[in-house]
């Protein structure tokens, strides 16, 4: 057995802050685990920004404008006390970034330059070209090794231990060898990223974003907060769902509809493109299902029209979404425009944090950061710029808060961890001997299709009832799944067979609190339910898991400065 005063699952940009943040004092033992290399974890594909208001370019930005545009972005379900905290923090952040040698580019004054973004009243957005995330993530793995970070790579995380509410470690497995164990620790700190993937090939994501600490959190007894809100950004590729940058936007980008009409006039007439994302993915597929796109049924599209911006804006701020229409849709944007289409980007909803100053959870010793949690600075909607950005100042606070509640507790021993550990090994060897099933890749594209046509941009009662029903056949089919690989090394099959069965609960928990939210906010639009209720639903979604059992809960969203009122762009 393993043992480790603090464990970081995910080394994205969450998880490499506080994994930095936890281990400085050099008097606790601290472990970064994951499950690729660290920097092709997801937050290098992050492009456009992140939000800070340091007013560079717009003088009159301010941390009070910052607050009040991620409150409206969020359609005033965000919790204003962790929003506040948030965008007075942000500055900071940005000189620490910079001083860690992250290669923002910079204006004419020298300084961090600053972009448009949607849904933001001041160009707030620090970006380096449109390598953002990618930039960022090299600086934090760098500043990981020059303090001897320890990195587990190829470990994949299976379990959380945890024995009437006491955390005694995790259970992963070495993928390089193939051998399950089990790992003791006093505090975690999950920052496994987003699940994306449970609308499998029309996501943004990348193909590990299979919310496996999401899961874990979910199976230990640590309720989904929020899950219905699933953010679809308005500009992926139209054939495979790969992101063109925000930023295509905010350096002036038009969207045009067959007729070649920048129709997001008759939607945002002031924000225009620039509007927030729920609202123009709503519009281009309104759009699309009013016979106003090009193509039909799933190879349907808009276009984004590049063209005006010329080729050294292109070249200068836009070369890697140059990159990627080229290499992915086979279009030169600086000839022509390149077919989008929306595709689900990002999980407003996750792990349920309690403290966003520590990023715990209700659960002693688990702590929780990044997509793959709910703080919830996001709220119905989240706003370009604000992802990188709560990442990387929450992966502080998370390093932070699990360095005190390692220097609180002393290590569990419950019996549990060693219990789950033999648990999984005889899974492991049952899943490699079994000779016959169901094939699970079936039973994930089963998942995916419910969910995208009934769980979509557009829901209704009835077709979320329809995921329902799908979806349990499906969890059904997975017991008796086949992966058909009896190696032990590198048996990315069981891996891919884990990964799905963590997706289908993730689902589920969507969909049920899709189903239950019987009102339209945000990312959330509900055809029968067109209008915000602010009476019944001014609240954030709890869905428990207990054992098979899944129910839900409400917990009030936390008003301090700002009232609920219609959003308008």
């Amino acid at each position: 057995m393993k043992q480790y005063d603090i464990v970081v699952v995910g080394a994205g940009g969450a998880g490499m802050q506080a994994a930095l943040n936890a281990a400085k004092g050099n008097d606790l033992s601290v472990v970064v685990l994951s499950k690729i290399f660290p920097t092709r974890s997801h937050t290098g594909a992050a492009q456009g920004g992140i939000n800070a208001a340091l007013g560079y370019r717009d003088s009159t930005d301010s941390v009070d404008k910052h607050f009040r545009d991620t409150i409206k972005g969020s359609d005033f379900l965000a919790d204003q006390d962790a929003v506040q905290f948030f965008c007075e923090n942000m500055p900071k952040i940005i000189s620490e970034l910079d001083y860690m040698g992250v290669p923002f580019s910079r204006d004419k004054n020298g300084h961090v330059a600053q972009r448009p973004f949607g849904g933001a009243s001041s160009p707030r957005a620090c970006y380096s070209a449109d390598k953002t995330g990618h930039a960022i993530l090299h600086a934090l793995f760098e500043q990981c090794l020059k303090n001897g970070v320890v990195f587990l790579d190829d470990w994949f995380l299976l379990s959380l231990s945890v024995d009437h509410g006491i955390f005694e470690g995790l259970v992963a497995m070495d993928m390089r060898e193939g051998k399950i164990e089990a790992i003791s620790a006093r505090s975690v700190v999950i920052a496994t990223g987003g699940f994306g993937r449970v609308f499998w090939s029309r996501t943004t994501n990348a193909i590990n974003m299979t919310g496996d600490g999401t899961a874990a959190c979910f199976d230990a007894g640590i309720p989904l907060k929020d899950p219905e809100f699933v953010q679809f950004h308005p500009t992926g590729l139209a054939s495979t769902g790969v992101l063109l940058s925000e930023a295509c936007r905010g350096e002036g980008a038009f969207l045009l509809n067959k007729d070649g009409e920048r129709f997001m006039k008759r939607y945002a007439p002031e924000k225009m493109e620039l509007g927030p994302r729920d609202l123009v993915a709503r519009s281009i597929e309104t759009e699309i299902k009013q016979g106003r796109g090009f193509g039909e049924g799933m190879k349907s599209y808009v276009l984004m029209d590049l063209r005006h911006l010329g080729v050294d804006k292109i070249m200068n701020r836009l070369p890697q979404v140059r990159e990627l229409a080229l290499n992915f849709e086979g279009v030169d944007l600086i000839k022509e425009p390149v077919p989008i289409r929306p595709s689900c980007h990002y999980m407003m909803g996750g792990i349920h944090v309690s403290d966003y100053k520590t990023l715990a959870t209700p659960i002693k010793g688990i702590h929780a950061v990044g997509e793959c949690c709910c703080v919830s600075i996001h709220g119905a909607n989240r706003l370009g710029g604000n992802s990188v950005a709560d990442v990387v100042l929450f992966g502080k606070y998370a390093g932070i808060g699990a360095r005190l509640t390692a220097q609180q507790r002393d290590f569990a021993t419950t019996g549990k961890l060693e219990e789950d550990t033999k648990l999984w090994n005889e899974k492991f060897t049952r899943m490699r001997d079994k000779k016959s099933g169901i094939n699970f890749f079936a039973i994930r594209d089963k998942m995916a299709e419910a969910m995208w046509y009934n769980v979509g941009i557009f829901r209704t009662g009835d077709e979320i009832k329809q995921a329902l029903r799908t979806i349990d056949e499906a969890m059904e089919e997975y017991r008796d799944a086949y992966i058909g690989d009896s190696s032990k090394q590198y048996n990315m099959a069981f891996i891919n067979y884990v990964e799905v069965g963590n997706l289908l609960k993730l689902a589920k928990a969507v969909a049920l609190g899709a189903y239950s939210r019987r009102e339209s906010r945000g990312s959330h639009s509900r055809s029968d339910y067109p209008k915000r209720d602010d009476t019944h639903f001014l609240k954030h979604t709890l869905v428990y898991k207990e054992d098979d059992c899944y129910r839900l809960d409400y917990l009030p969203v936390k008003i301090t400065t700002y009232q609920p009122e219609e959003r308008k762009y």
